[in-house]
């Protein structure tokens, strides 16, 4: 693998958001609009609560790393989709680009993108609303990282499947972290969920983090459990993802279904 060509995907994204603003604020728009609205909740639910407990680092913070989630899953598809939306596709594998190269350039773009969010959400969230993150922030570390690797999963996963069903299944992407936080006890403990949705939540990486997450909060102590659970099958599934991007990309080669990423019409 060249890490040359994987820096042309990133270099490419870049001169996108340079020469479009309207690119450039989705990055920190719609995080920090959901930092307003739930830091405004917090505020009111510890007045109604009194000094009884804090809802900020338990509520707003939940929605913080959940947007960071987001953030990061939908950072891979939609730099994914700017060549899907440019019918750019095809012509970056016309070069001698690998998968592996082209999705490094994905993830690198994302983690550059995503960075920015959520430094953008933490000075909103910290100086609104008093969200104490710094206090935390070395023991939230290795649960933002397993964060990270959920959401390259699942944002690779993603682009395979719009590769295999075509531009139009993008539909099918948006609404995935909006599904899964029901599962994954962003906002109370998995023991809360019935059975069956537990059963849901064991495989699914971000259950782990935000346990994690509620006992560092409420005990100041870090369990490595939750970490190596949830990394553990966080790098299963990046593994599972990579297998499942390469698989249709070639299936889409074998049967011409790749040139529905073609800037020219197929009949």
């Amino acid at each position: 693998m060249k890490f040359s060509r994987a820096y042309a995907i990133v270099l490419r994204y870049a001169y996108l958001l340079r020469g479009s603003a309207t690119r450039i604020v989705p990055l920190f728009a719609w995080s920090v609009i959901d930092i307003v609205l739930w830091g405004f909740i917090t505020k009111y639910l510890n007045k109604v609560a009194g000094s009884q407990m804090d809802f900020v680092p338990t509520l707003l913070g939940a929605v913080l790393f959940w947007d960071f989630f987001t953030r990061v899953m939908q950072g891979v598809t939609t730099t994914f989709f700017e060549d899907v939306w440019s019918r750019n596709f095809l012509n970056i594998f016309s070069t001698p680009m690998k998968i592996s190269e082209y999705l490094t350039g994905l993830v690198s773009t994302t983690l550059i993108t995503s960075i920015v969010g959520l430094a953008a959400m933490l000075i909103m969230a910290s100086a609104a609303f008093g969200l104490s993150f710094f206090s935390y922030g070395i023991l939230f570390t290795p649960f933002i990282l397993v964060l990270v690797l959920f959401g390259i999963a699942f944002g690779i996963f993603a682009c395979a499947l719009v590769l295999r069903l075509g531009p139009a299944s993008e539909w099918f992407i948006w609404p995935i972290p909006a599904i899964l936080a029901p599962f994954a006890g962003v906002f109370y403990p998995v023991s809360t969920l019935p059975e069956w949705m537990q059963y849901v939540s064991r495989i699914l990486p971000a259950s782990y983090i935000f346990e994690g997450m509620r006992d560092v909060v409420a005990h100041k102590t870090v369990s490595i459990l939750p970490i190596i659970l949830g990394g553990g099958i966080s790098l299963v599934y990046i593994l599972v993802a990579y297998w499942s991007f390469s698989r249709v990309y070639k299936y889409a080669v074998e049967t011409g279904l790749i040139a529905r990423y073609s800037a020219e019409s197929i009949s």
